[in-house]
């Protein structure tokens, strides 16, 4: 009967292993912003976003998204770069407009206004060296 009880005591130890981990605090995640602009489609994004509505055309009794996307990557990996250059065109032009609004929404949460631009050409972290450098100047005298 001994073995018995060292059974029940690995149980308890693999048991207290487990919970070891359930004391600690999970870290949060922050909080998604809903004005946050989405990020672009990839050209395959951009091509399966075409190539999904011809499928449906083509094969009205498929319900499955499976069977779609593996169509939409196989012929993606057919095609040659010279039929694949109108969608990253246009996945290009998408990540332009992208870029754009993701500035502006970046400036309106730093509090300037989108319209204005930027008086002096030189960045963040040029300005506050130039400040630094200012500050010992005047501690030096």
């Amino acid at each position: 009967m001994p073995k018995v009880k060292a059974d029940a005591k690995a149980a308890d130890n693999r048991l207290k292993r487990k919970g070891a981990g359930a004391g600690r605090k999970q870290s949060k995640k922050a909080a998604k912003d809903p004005n946050k602009p989405k990020r672009p489609p990839s050209a395959f994004f951009v091509f399966m976003s075409e190539f999904r509505e011809q499928y449906k055309k083509e094969h009205p009794t498929n319900k499955s998204v499976a069977v779609v996307g593996k169509a939409g990557g196989d012929k993606w990996k057919s095609l040659s770069d010279a039929e694949k250059a109108p969608f990253v065109a246009r996945a290009e032009k998408k990540k332009e407009e992208y870029d754009k609004s993701i500035l502006a929404y970046n400036r309106k949460l730093e509090g300037k206004n989108p319209s204005e631009e930027e008086k002096s050409d030189k960045s963040k972290s040029e300005v506050n060296d130039e400040d630094e450098d200012e500050e010992e100047d005047q501690d030096d005298e």
